[in-house]
């Protein structure tokens, strides 16, 4: 036993990360794209069994669906069903190479990236790397509350809710059982309205079963805007529909309400409101994130890259930014394109077309974004569709909204079991198990631990 684990230490010790991460020999241009979320991969999509060698850099080895991450928050489905291998994903393309690694510096004199893995050189780079929570500078709200990016946030939510929800059952303290039961959303976008509507549901159809201790009525949930309607980028009849749709679920909604602190507790807003609550969820903001190396002046407001009409990062002759982290400013869009799915994968397969006809020195036209319109849930049979001129709510938006979601999903066995626990739950109320796998800590008591 002795001499297995001194021969463990060896190896290890032996191991090392090499200057430059290891990719087949090619003639053929190299692109190099950084992030593998929606845009990412509609540009490998393009690419495959091109003549060119696409490398696909992420810090996960997994695309994750992000418009169904408050589904897998509140327990209606398994993080296995919204995310899907990379490697599983680009099976086949032979010209297509996956590497596992955190993207840290960009060198664009040498046309080199430096990540945590070692350096990867590039004819050219595609910046996909997407957006991260934006707390606006408020330290105490990104200590002590949850944002909902990732497929991670989304489990620390669930189990941030199943753990106060249990200790609730525990307590005797009224005060502390409230603080323990009350949830605040903050942010009336898309995110905030379907992450209010699921935990409205999980109030009405699973608490009093798994919770008979307590009536239902004892979990609020406050969803916080800071302007007066919800869903501001969208029609003013679905913003008023989503709010009654909300009501009807006895969802608190506050508009014109900003919240100015949270210290784990007590939500404070600007007008002096005060809310007993160990559970804040933000969905109020996004910023950019992306590797050093590129000039700040091309960065504007989102912490988002600056592009011309051919998604060319301005000062830079080979690399493009696509996604939520570009910002194409024209006179029809000042403020750049909405950073939704269906923005990101027409930039994507756009700038496959275009790469292929730089590459063959052909001419390329600029960017045109077609919108598709825009859908939003609010719980079972209720959702909210803008379709150009068409505008619509209830039960048939609903359904178009299971149906684009559903056909938008990676991988026919992750549609099957999105689809089956939709069904499931259809007919029955019924969520997924609602299991405490790990214990989450919030990032406030880790750090005072660590003080």
């Amino acid at each position: 036993m002795k001499e297995k684990q001194t021969h463990s230490i060896t190896l290890e010790s032996t191991c090392k990360i090499t200057d430059e991460i290891c990719l087949p020999d090619t003639k053929l241009p190299r692109v190099v794209i950084v992030g593998g979320g929606f845009a990412g991969l509609a540009l490998v999509e393009k690419l495959k069994h091109k003549e060119v060698q696409v490398v696909l850099l992420d810090k996960n080895n997994f695309h994750q669906f992000q418009p169904l991450l408050y589904q897998v928050a509140t327990s209606a489905l398994e993080p296995d069903s919204i995310v899907f291998p990379f490697r599983k994903q680009i099976n086949g393309y032979k010209n297509v190479f996956f590497r596992l690694a955190e993207v840290e510096e960009i060198q664009p004199d040498s046309n080199t990236i430096l990540s945590n893995k070692g350096s990867v050189s590039y004819d050219y780079l595609v910046l996909a790397t997407g957006t991260t929570t934006n707390f606006f500078g408020m330290d105490s709200m990104a200590e002590n509350s949850l944002g909902m990016k990732d497929i991670r946030d989304s489990l620390n939510i669930r189990h941030m809710m199943l753990q106060n929800l249990e200790q609730a059952a525990i307590t005797c303290d009224d005060k502390e059982r409230d603080a323990l039961t009350n949830f605040v959303i903050v942010g009336g976008g898309p995110a905030g309205v379907e992450m209010a509507g699921a935990l409205a549901e999980f109030c009405k159809y699973i608490l009093p079963k798994d919770y008979p201790e307590y009536p239902a009525s004892i979990m609020n949930i406050y969803l916080i805007e800071a302007i007066d309607e919800l869903l501001s980028t969208m029609s003013d009849k679905a913003s008023s529909k989503t709010l009654k749709y909300l009501e009807d679920l006895n969802v608190k909604v506050l508009l014109n309400e900003a919240v100015s602190n949270y210290d784990g507790n007590e939500v404070t807003t600007k007008s002096g409101k005060t809310i007993l609550a160990k559970n804040l969820i933000w969905t109020a903001g996004v910023k950019g994130q992306f590797p050093n190396g590129i000039d700040g002046k091309h960065v504007v407001r989102g912490n988002r890259i600056k592009t011309n009409a051919n998604l060319k990062v301005e000062g830079y002759e080979n690399i493009f930014a696509i996604g939520d982290i570009a910002a194409l400013i024209s006179k029809e869009t000042p403020k750049g394109h909405p950073q939704v799915a269906q923005t990101a994968i027409q930039q994507g397969k756009y700038l496959g077309d275009s790469i292929l006809n730089i590459i063959n020195n052909k001419s390329i036209k600029p960017f045109k974004y077609k919108d598709k319109g825009s859908l939003a849930t609010v719980g079972k049979r209720k959702a909210v569709a803008d379709l150009g001129k068409f505008k619509f709510a209830g039960y048939f938006a609903w359904l178009l909204w299971s149906v684009v979601h559903l056909m938008s999903i990676s991988g026919f066995r992750n549609r099957l079991m999105v689809g089956f626990n939709w069904a499931v739950s259809y007919f029955t109320y019924e969520k997924s198990n609602r299991l405490i796998i790990r214990n989450f800590k919030p990032k406030s008591s880790v750090k005072n631990r660590t003080k």
